[in-house]
């Protein structure tokens, strides 16, 4: 395993020292005692809906990638689970949400045999659709949070940011990957500088060159999933479930249970796709910390007091993330790591 350069280690350093900072200021805006008492007493029925209602989304995000995965081959709700269950464990270590989507093909390849191509173009698929989906879901939330006079024009700024990053990630995702054969130039270049080598040069030569049959294959199978209306509709009402319906009710929920009202009601889901929205912004791993004192902030904004918020926010993350995060190291676990290979 290579060194750290001083540079990443700086970066890494700094990142999870943001982290560190942003639940330092969250504990300042809260008393801890009234936050523990507000929490023991959630009642039976209060606490099973947030369980049923995040059982709920887990399964929805395990449709997530079924609905993209079975347009290409059966897949069990099980190897969608294990699928789901690692990237979100993937995510938590390291900054920004897309980190994870990087061994998610690796992970694809291990729990459903597809070959390296139709893996990577699954998940491109799944993580474009991903990125489109919430941006346009979050610039909603954020012209509701713009309309608003009391929002710093600081914070607005940042959610715009973040906003607009999904939007750019999406697009850049789903255009790339219909078009990976522009690269073909590119490896046939690499594979002849490599042919210059002495020994070597020829075999690795051809390893290079036989990567443009494999962009081939990833370009066919990702048009096919990126084009097929029924994707598209089943996974995003798999979506909905888990970043719109799950919170909201989830929140909603803890706001009563807590004696907080909010109004309007309607507007409770897009609020909390935009406060999140941050996650993708590679400032601490897996967004922890910065999230929340950004959902925080916004919702002080909007007039619910920092007492409240706090716990209710992080509530939310617990079950709609980190619990599912944590559970995500059993599959990681037991993951054949010599599927991890792009040889077909």
């Amino acid at each position: 395993m290579s060194r750290r350069s001083p540079r990443e280690l700086a970066v890494t350093v700094l990142q999870y020292g943001i982290a560190l900072l942003a639940v330092g200021w969250l504990l300042t805006q809260i008393e801890v005692g009234t936050v523990i008492d507000r929490l023991a007493s959630l009642d039976a029925g209060t606490i099973a809906i947030l369980l049923l209602v995040s059982l709920l989304g887990a399964l929805a995000q395990f449709e997530t990638w079924r609905a993209v995965l079975r347009a290409v081959t059966p897949t069990t709700l099980r190897a969608a689970a294990s699928t789901s269950l690692v990237v979100n464990f993937v995510n938590q270590l390291l900054p920004s949400r897309l980190s994870g989507r990087l061994a998610a093909p690796f992970v694809v390849r291990s729990y459903t045999g597809l070959g390296y191509a139709d893996a990577a173009a699954v998940t491109g698929v799944h993580t474009g659709i991903y990125a489109v989906l919430y941006g346009s879901i979050s610039v909603l939330g954020l012209v509701a949070i713009a309309m608003l006079e009391s929002v710093p024009i600081g914070l607005l700024g940042l959610l715009a940011a973040s906003t607009g990053l999904y939007f750019v990630a999406g697009t850049t995702v789903l255009l790339a990957g219909a078009n990976l054969r522009y690269l073909d130039p590119i490896v046939r270049g690499l594979a002849s500088v490599a042919s210059l080598l002495p020994a070597i040069g020829d075999t690795l030569a051809t390893r290079i060159d036989g990567l443009t049959d494999m962009t081939e294959a990833s370009t066919t199978a990702f048009r096919t999933l990126a084009t097929d209306r029924d994707v598209w509709l089943q996974y995003g009402l798999s979506w909905a479930v888990v970043l719109v319906v799950a919170p909201a009710i989830r929140v909603g929920v803890l706001l009563a249970a807590f004696g907080v009202p909010f109004e309007p009601l309607v507007l409770l889901p897009f609020y909390l796709v935009t406060a999140y929205s941050v996650t993708l912004l590679p400032l601490t791993p897996g967004g922890v910390g910065v999230t929340e004192a950004t959902a925080t902030a916004v919702f002080v904004s909007l007039g619910v007091p920092g007492s409240a918020i706090v716990p209710i926010v992080f509530i939310d993350r617990v079950f709609g993330i980190y619990l599912p995060a944590v559970l995500g190291w059993i599959p990681a676990a037991r993951l054949d790591l010599s599927t991890l290979s792009v040889e077909d």
